[in-house]
C-alpha cells in the first residue's frame, strides 16, 4: 500500500480538504482523488470520492487509519517541498 501522488490545496479552511491523494492498495487496485480533510480538532480523515450523494468506497477502521497516516505523511512531505 502506498501513496502514488499527493496534491496539497492552498486555500483550505477547517473541515475543508487540505489535499487530494491517489493510493495504490496493491498491484491490482488503485484509488484516485481521495480527499484528505483536517478536522477542527486537528485530526485528519480520508474520504473517497462520491458518486452523487454516495461514497464510491469505504474502509475498515484499521485500513482507514493506515491510509490516513500515509496520506498525512505524503501531505507533509509535499507541503515541505513547496516551501
Amino acid at each position: 500500500m502506498k501513496i502514488l501522488y499527493c496534491h496539497p490545496l492552498t486555500d483550505s479552511k477547517a473541515r475543508d480538504a487540505i489535499a487530494f491523494v491517489d493510493v495504490e492498495l496493491n498491484e491490482h487496485i488503485r484509488l484516485y482523488a481521495l480527499r484528505l480533510v483536517r478536522q477542527p480538532d486537528g485530526r485528519h480523515m480520508l474520504y473517497s470520492p462520491q458518486a452523487g450523494t454516495r461514497r464510491t468506497a469505504t474502509f475498515s477502521k484499521p485500513m482507514a487509519e493506515r491510509l490516513t497516516a500515509l496520506a498525512v505523511e505524503a501531505y507533509r512531505a509535499a507541503a515541505h517541498e513547496r516551501v
